[in-house]
């Protein structure tokens, strides 16, 4: 049978209270005893029954993360980050994947299963700025992406903008003038492709440099298939460049395998610059010159956040949104000079 309460108070010679206490993290226990509790805990293999005990305190200890796919490589580190940061503060992470699609993202919203959990943090991609009014729920709510602003909710991201003119500006002062973009997405304004997009037209129209339709990849996906496609057709429709700007890492990746099968040569003939600084970034051939967007304070902020919010704790920053600092992970594909 599995180990019980019970068991575990007798073997660390405590109270049954004691060890619900130590569980459900209460402040004001001893060291030695939470460590004997703990040791105890260990020994025995004890999980905690995560509906039993949410009936007992009114929280669950675990928090759902939605995610649109983990087959893509951000989300899936990211998913790591947060389950690692959760696992610090004793905090069980249940994963949803939605998909992208708008429609199973306002059910998520809605549904039953986020009972057994004690929040959210949430990453739509369906969704848009006119379902803003979907995310006003009685649960704690931690926003992460660009779909969504103006929220009622704390709402965690990325400076894209700036991130996005700061990469055009790299490639720029290391002499290039021809830089074609790989993901953009028809008709976006807000959004990551959009607001990357609108990155890269403010340094071109900074330096003087003429936007150039032509030199616009558009895809709908961002994988590395579509980096691929998009940049073969770059290549067969005939446009001249001497840079790409992947509007993630994997489009570049794929925009880097097919400039290199044309003979070009990366990053002599195209210099090659992605956004995510994925771990298989810096192990491509050659490694991948990226955007770090600061990914891991993302997932530190959005669970200590949502804690904040779970917990009630006094003196916790009011709602808002929060934006995380980024920096050019320079490497082989586009060197400074």
């Amino acid at each position: 049978m599995a180990p019980t309460l019970h068991d575990v108070a007798r073997l660390a010679g405590v109270s049954i209270k004691t060890v619900s206490n130590i569980i459900n993290d209460y402040p004001h226990v001893r060291e030695s005893t939470r460590a004997r509790v703990e040791a105890a805990i260990a020994e025995l293999g004890y999980t905690p029954n995560l509906t039993a005990r949410g009936l007992r305190s009114g929280r669950t200890g675990a928090i759902t993360l939605a995610v649109p796919d983990l087959a893509l490589s951000y989300f899936a580190e990211l998913a790591a980050r947060v389950i690692a940061e959760a696992d610090d503060a004793g905090i069980v992470v249940l994963v949803e994947q939605t998909g992208g699609d708008r429609e199973r993202e306002l059910q998520l919203l809605r549904s039953p299963r986020l009972k057994l959990t004690d929040g959210l943090i949430f990453s739509p991609l369906g969704m848009g700025q006119d379902d803003v009014g979907f995310l006003d729920v009685s649960y704690p709510l931690v926003l992460l992406g660009e779909r969504i602003f103006e929220s009622p909710v704390d709402h965690i991201t990325m400076r894209n903008i700036d991130a996005a003119r700061a990469a055009t500006e790299f490639l720029l002062a290391s002499g290039r003038r021809r830089i074609a973009v790989v993901g953009a997405h028809r008709g976006e304004v807000v959004g990551s492709a959009g607001l990357r997009l609108r990155g890269y037209s403010e340094a071109l129209e900074a330096a003087g440099i003429h936007f150039d339709e032509a030199l616009i990849g558009h895809t709908h996906l961002w994988r590395r298939r579509n980096g691929a496609e998009t940049m073969r057709e770059l290549i067969d429709g005939g446009v001249t460049f001497d840079a790409v700007f992947g509007l993630n890492d994997t489009l570049a990746l794929g925009a880097m395998r097919v400039l290199q099968e044309a003979g070009l040569r990366v990053p002599e003939d195209v210099a090659v610059v992605g956004w995510d600084d994925l771990d298989e970034a810096q192990y491509s051939i050659p490694s991948l010159t990226t955007i770090d967007p600061g990914q891991p304070w993302i997932a530190e902020t959005a669970v200590r956040t949502l804690l904040q919010r779970i917990r009630k704790t006094p003196g916790a920053p009011e709602r808002g949104l929060q934006m995380a600092d980024f920096r050019i992970v320079e490497r082989e594909s586009a060197p400074a000079s």
